[in-house]
């Protein structure tokens, strides 16, 4: 099956063809920085990590292109709140942001452009679309002229008389349709300006990403992206400036991801419900994040809470876990060849599930990106290859059952980490998973230790009352106790993310 894409501006699924063969020009929007990225942010990110990972895995050369706003009028009210240059703020949060997204284990984008570093390119595009009558100076400002450009409102599938009508648009005089929006802003006082033919100023928002993705993708280009919230105005925006100016089309795919709603509400400031990516990996694993976040449909909303977490960070424990007892108990003869009937005879579900994973895998993959139903078949190997172990109690495999146990874990690891997951080795992965989890507790790990040995020393003693009182003292730090012939293992539960 061919690669298909749903591509909003047709609004259907179509096979992807790329402009040159062998190559992947993708642009997506950045964040505008002033402020911590949130969940939005994190999973508007891995989305497009995983397709830039996937479409690499398919043998294309990906040049990725994602850039920052620098110049905004938040980034200013908080410079001036603030006494500093609205460069400090920037550079702060572009630091924050390479350092939220390395914690995610992204891969970086071939190119990270700001948009202060593209004001010659903004000013050319701005300056075609004057000289083509489509753009108009009013006042100190430059306006884009919805009305001559006929396919205004088709990526968006909105009428431009019905948008007039029920207009919120600022009143602005200098405008002549309350729909056209800003090219070229006159510097007011204060504000940091640029010399233009138009007068000092600076650009509008919708101008930047034209001009940076036109320099270095060229138009068209294959794939432009970002969430839903981009759509309308700043994606349509795009569109008819960069193709009024060009004189051709501009992206030929646009992918937008869904919303993240927060306990079944839309996550805003004003809600109270906004989460840093920093809040959220205090306690959890980067991992368990990204299996959150495409463990739905990237066009679909998802809904982020404590219980929905916590199920994607026990599905990658299990994961981590049944790849660990599957390398360790086959390590003698993982890597002896027997031929695949001797494999099948050990147990023909998982084998099927096995031969069955890089088919449906890439099927699922391939249509539209569907990380949801894919990783629905990688778990199905999972639970196969979990049962299958659990009939041998804990002995060490041997010959053919160890061959198929390791092939399992195998393609477990080789299919996972085409979306990013299991990066790690899993004894790596459970030591920061009890590191990180303890560190949430308040109590250090020589302080439970202690607790747990004064625990064994009560019991032995027949005081009960002192190893409940023990017992009851770590379950309020969350941590939970189970007792075992080989000794007291403990657990940390999920620490409550959102208040």
């Amino acid at each position: 099956m061919a690669l298909q894409i749903y591509n909003t501006l047709t609004g259907k699924k179509e096979e992807f063809v790329p402009l040159e063969p062998g190559r992947v020009k993708m642009y997506v929007c950045g964040i505008t920085v002033y402020d911590l990225c949130h969940i939005g942010h994190a999973r508007s990110a891995i989305v497009f990590d995983v397709i830039c990972r996937f479409l690499a895995d398919l043998g294309y050369q990906v040049s990725y292109v994602r850039n920052f706003t620098d110049i905004d009028d938040k980034i200013l009210r908080r410079a001036g709140a603030e006494g500093v240059d609205y460069r400090t703020i920037a550079k702060r949060f572009i630091q924050a942001f390479h350092e939220d997204m390395d914690a995610l284990g992204l891969l970086p984008p071939a190119m990270e452009p700001l948009a202060t570093d593209h004001i010659p390119e903004m000013l050319e595009i701005v300056r075609r679309l004057v000289e083509k009558g489509v753009a108009y100076k009013a006042g100190t400002d430059v306006y884009f002229s919805v009305e001559r450009f006929p396919g205004y409102g088709k990526l968006s599938g909105r009428d431009l008389e019905d948008m007039v009508a029920g207009a919120r648009v600022e009143v602005d005089e200098n405008k002549r349709n309350p729909m056209d929006f800003v090219l070229w802003k006159g510097s007011k006082p204060g504000e940091p300006t640029w010399e233009s033919p138009w007068g000092p100023g600076r650009p509008g928002w919708h101008i930047e990403c034209s001009a940076m993705a036109a320099k270095y993708l060229g138009a068209p280009f294959d794939i432009h992206g970002g969430g839903k919230d981009l759509v309308f105005p700043h994606h349509e925006n795009e569109i008819a400036q960069a193709e009024a100016a060009f004189g051709t089309s501009f992206a030929r795919y646009w992918v937008h991801n869904g919303f993240v709603n927060i306990n079944n509400e839309k996550m805003s400031k004003s809600l109270g419900n906004f989460i840093t990516i920093r809040d959220v990996l205090e306690s959890v694993h980067p991992e368990s994040l990204r299996l959150f976040v495409i463990s739905k449909h990237y066009r679909s909303p998802v809904d982020f809470s404590d219980d929905t977490v916590g199920e994607a960070e026990r599905g990658l424990e299990r994961l981590y876990a049944t790849v660990e007892a599957a390398q360790e108990r086959s390590a003698k003869d993982g890597h002896a060849d027997y031929p695949d009937d001797a494999l099948k005879k050990q147990d023909v579900e998982l084998y099927e599930k096995l031969e069955s994973l890089p088919v449906l895998f890439y099927e699922a993959m391939n249509n539209d990106f569907n990380t949801a139903q894919a990783v629905g078949y990688i778990f199905a190997l999972q639970r196969n290859l979990q049962r299958f172990l659990d009939k041998f109690g804990r002995k060490n495999l041997k010959g053919p059952s160890a061959r198929l146990a390791a092939r399992s874990a195998d393609s477990l690891v080789k299919h996972c980490r085409v979306m990013g997951l299991l990066m790690l080795e899993p004894e790596a992965f459970f030591e920061g998973q009890r590191k990180l989890k303890l560190k949430t507790t308040g109590i250090s790990e020589e302080e439970l230790s202690d607790l747990i040995a004064q625990r064994h020393k009560a019991r032995a003693e027949k005081n009960f009352a002192e190893a409940d009182r023990i017992r009851k003292q770590l379950e309020e730090k969350r941590i939970q106790l189970e007792d075992s012939p080989e000794g007291t293992k403990w657990r940390v539960s999920l620490q409550p993310i959102i208040a």
